[in-house]
């Protein structure tokens, strides 16, 4: 930190902030995830909200692939940018459809959710993910 008044951000700073992000937002929505994939798995009558119209199991496993396989995929830095599609799309639903009637003090969780992978969806999965393994590309900045 040279310069603490410098507004240019530091790439290597920046690279280890987006792991940090990624795998606190990654295991922190699979506590949401894990749950219902073991109700998928294990219960015989499932009761969720039917927010497509297609049926609740549908409508739960659609969920369980967001917050479960797509927490996973942002953990590992893997199609980082992709994965933070259906997290989004069922924040906003949980945001607007299970919790619309709500006060934003029951929506503000949903809400944060959806920035942070909002965040992660524009800076991308950074210099620590299987993404940059993958692609090994050098990006110029």
């Amino acid at each position: 930190m040279k310069n603490i008044n410098s507004a240019k951000p530091n790439p290597n700073l920046t690279d280890i902030l987006i792991l940090i992000i990624r795998v606190f937002v990654g295991l922190s929505m699979l506590t949401h995830g894990i749950p219902k994939l073991e109700t998928l798995v294990t219960s015989n009558q499932i009761q969720f909200m039917n927010f497509l119209g297609m049926g609740s199991i549908f409508s739960m496993v659609l969920v369980v692939l967001a917050e479960f396989l797509c927490s996973l995929l942002i953990i590992f830095g893997l199609f980082t940018r992709l994965a933070c599609i259906p997290l989004m799309i069922a924040m906003l639903v949980a945001c607007f459809v299970a919790h619309g009637s709500d006060t934003f003090k029951e929506q503000e969780l949903s809400v944060l959710y959806f920035f942070i992978y909002f965040v992660i969806l524009i800076l991308g999965s950074g210099k620590f993910s299987l993404d940059q393994l993958m692609t090994k590309k050098e990006e110029v900045y």
